[in-house]
């Protein structure tokens, strides 16, 4: 997931898990792929949700599972071009993060990613229960400053919204190279009743999983020597 630009100004703590929409202007035909190929594949949340939220791909997927904030998509693309049967929400508040996986979309021709412009609370109050195999959430942005943490993604209310929407077995998966984030959300989740923490030793969260594609952003902190947590945590 790219750097965030964060608002710290901005007053609704419970829709504030991301900052300025846009960043750099927008190339041509970035622009272009926004105007004429995102609509097509953008999620109307103010429509009623399919009973089976596979039914968002025609044909219905095997599986669906969510991405919140895919930032610069390498993540999200790679994932879902490896997996054709199953299908892939990407939650991006940000136009050029968009912009970028509308590129890889085309230039892929992956079929099985949908895509949500939006606030990812929303996204899951829309989902039907129990409709996700999986959640990621990589590289957040971690909101350092005590009097932003409220702005964090991972809080109570979401984990209850994320249990709602994951099927049993199903997992959130959160990759993090701040310390404090990272106690934070262990910290969370360790009081959820719906979750359970996977690791049983040490080389389960030092390492990333397997098939685990990394993003610009995770190598560019481990070269400036910040490394990351990889932490799994099941839907009970």
């Amino acid at each position: 997931m790219t750097e965030r630009k964060s608002d710290p100004d901005r007053d609704d703590s419970e829709r504030a898990f991301f900052g300025r929409r846009k960043g750099h202007k927008l190339r041509q035909h970035q622009a272009d792929l926004i105007d004429h190929l995102l609509p097509h594949l953008a999620l109307d949340i103010d429509a009623d949700a399919p009973a089976n939220a596979c039914e968002i791909f025609d044909p219905a997927t095997e599986d669906l599972r969510l991405e919140i904030g895919f930032g610069g998509g390498e993540h999200l693309a790679a994932e879902a071009a490896s997996l054709p049967a199953t299908g892939f929400i990407g939650c991006e508040p940000y136009v050029n993060g968009m912009a970028k996986i509308l590129a890889q979309i085309e230039s892929g021709n992956i079929g099985n990613i949908r895509l949500f412009a939006g606030d990812a609370a929303e996204l899951l109050a829309w989902l039907p229960k129990s409709s996700l195999s999986r959640i990621d959430l990589i590289h957040p942005d971690p909101w350092p400053k005590r009097r932003h943490w409220k702005r964090r993604f991972v809080q109570d209310r979401t984990i209850a919204a994320m249990a709602r929407v994951l099927k049993a077995g199903g997992e959130f998966r959160f990759v993090c190279d701040i310390d404090d984030y990272c106690a934070w959300t262990l910290s969370h989740l360790a009081r959820a009743p719906d979750f359970v923490w996977l690791a049983e030793r040490a080389d389960d969260f030092r390492r990333p999983w397997d098939r685990y594609t990394m993003t610009r952003y995770g190598r560019k902190a481990a070269r400036e020597g910040r490394k990351a947590a990889y932490l799994r945590f099941r839907r009970v």
